[in-house]
């Protein structure tokens, strides 16, 4: 029996009215599991009037009723750590350790949220002038706004909601309908856990209800993760109905090797970054720079440990990787391998033609190296999110750097290299908000933020960390000038001497 997936308003579970409806299917078998009510405008306005109803008071509140609301929430998603993370494997397809990896990274942020009367401290300056002084506060938005994409279900919503309503806003909630039923058990976790009705909301569906909740005239700011168009869009959309936005796009993240690198080691970073969650990361490493000599030997070794990388369904313990989400994206991501040839690279893997027993209609890709592509070929220009890996050979450490600065994305980058020298000139030259030293994926903690650059970021801010905060609060600037008791008006006593 097919299950419906509703949406969360107000506090409790709330029926789809559309008539619009969405199939979420199981990528290892490629059968349709749920069916999600998409939005229409009308649904999404009733989400940000019960956010903004609850922001009366909810903006107001303490900070220990806050706290309070999140380590229980936090002890609840601990103790729910297997279902979330099955749910994930269910529409997603990643296999369960990743899964519960991606629990354990949203969970950083709930952490950090835990923590929201550190961050949220202000600032004073006392007798500025003559009994003058100058405080520096942060206040909540009001309603914002979260739109989250399918390869982090959990994860990403996590990076949001925590830390804006630890700041006092309310939110609402739009996760990718591809696999909505880990935002809703996000949901119904947190009213357990004592969040009041409306504080956080969830409404399902596709370009309606973001639109609807890009143009709304309540919803005060935007968060976004998915691909460059559409954080263009997202960014461009809602900028222009002067909401605050945050929109972080799409990567090509480039691993720089450099000839005196544990080649080894690098092989390794190079596999489990490029083939993890099946390359459905914006974070994933897409592309190897071999600098020098060392590209064939590299390569081999890549291969060597590509070839041993189990793919099956996610629910096998034994499987590293499991399928793409849906069937049209894996023909996509395929055609970057069948067409590579002809662009002049070696492919060296094709995993085009993988099927697993038992599962031959799931969404199956294989692991494929290409080596020697062409930084103007279609598999290097583009994002592909799948389990491809492109190898680029440079002649010297700035050729490396200058291919990288030359991409119009800047997420993340690693460089592997013994020198530290090569690795601190590399840190300081590269272009992208994230660089990783012998670390092929540099996700940051959840007290600092994650961000790219250009391409790959609109907007001011980072998410999470101490640009998430800054992001879901605005700064006011309180001067005060008291006059001294002693010049108390006549017939006033306070019980100080009068000044003669």
């Amino acid at each position: 029996m097919t299950k419906t997936v509703h949406h969360w308003i107000g506090g409790k579970t709330v029926e789809g009215t559309s008539g619009n409806w969405g199939p979420v299917t199981d990528p290892a078998t490629g059968a349709v599991t749920t069916r999600v009510a998409l939005a229409s405008a009308e649904e999404v306005d009733a989400a940000v009037a019960a956010a903004k109803a609850a922001f009366a008071t909810w903006g107001t509140s303490s900070l220990a009723q806050r706290t309070g609301v999140l380590f229980a929430y936090r002890a609840l998603l601990d103790a729910h750590r297997d279902e979330i993370a099955g749910l994930i494997t269910a529409e997603h397809g990643k296999v369960h350790s990743d899964a519960l990896g991606e629990v354990a990274r949203g969970l950083e942020i709930v952490e950090l949220a835990c923590g929201i009367t550190v961050q949220l401290k202000g600032e004073l300056s006392t007798q500025v002038s003559s009994r003058v002084d100058v405080a520096a506060i942060r206040q909540p938005l009001g309603v914002v706004a979260g739109i989250t994409p399918f390869n982090f279900p959990a994860m990403v919503p996590m990076w949001m909601f925590p830390l804006a309503i630890a700041c006092g806003n309310t939110f609402v909630l739009k996760p990718s309908e591809k696999d909505p039923s880990a935002a809703n058990l996000l949901a119904e976790l947190a009213a357990e856990a004592g969040l009041p009705d409306g504080v956080l909301n969830v409404v399902h569906g596709d370009k309606v209800a973001v639109d609807a909740l890009l143009e709304h005239p309540d919803v005060a700011a935007v968060s976004f993760v998915g691909s460059t168009p559409i954080a263009r869009h997202i960014h461009a959309t809602a900028s222009a109905n002067g909401k605050r936005v945050q929109a972080l796009g799409g990567a090509k993240n480039h691993m720089l090797v450099l000839p005196d690198a544990d080649l080894d080691a690098a092989a390794d970073a190079a596999v489990s970054a490029a083939y993890g969650s099946a390359g459905e990361r914006c974070m994933a490493i897409s592309a190897v720079v071999a600098v020098g000599a060392i590209g064939d030997e590299l390569v081999g070794k890549i291969r060597e440990r590509a070839e041993k990388i189990k793919i099956g369904p996610g629910t096998d313990p034994d499987s590293e990787m499991g399928p793409l989400i849906t069937a049209a994206h894996r023909d996509k991501v395929a055609s970057y391998v069948t067409g590579a040839a002809a662009q002049g690279a070696e492919v060296v893997l094709d995993g085009t033609g993988l099927t697993v027993d038992g599962y031959e209609n799931g969404h199956w890709i294989g692991l494929s190296l290409l080596d020697k592509v062409s930084p103007d070929s279609d598999a290097y220009r583009d994002e592909i999110f799948g389990p491809v890996l492109c190898v680029l050979r440079a002649d010297t450490y700035e050729d490396g750097v200058r291919l990288i600065n030359d991409s119009p994305f800047g997420n993340g980058t690693a460089i592997f290299t013994r020198d530290g020298g090569a690795a601190r000139r590399f840190q300081l030259e590269v272009q992208a908000g994230m660089v990783g030293v012998n670390v092929p994926i540099p996700v940051p903690v959840g007290y600092h933020s994650f961000g790219g650059w250009k391409d790959s970021l609109f907007g001011d801010h980072h998410i999470y960390g101490n640009d998430g905060v800054h992001f879901y609060t605005r700064g006011k600037v309180v001067t005060t000038r008291w006059p001294d008791p002693s010049e108390a008006p006549a017939g006033v006593d306070l019980g100080f001497p009068r000044n003669h």
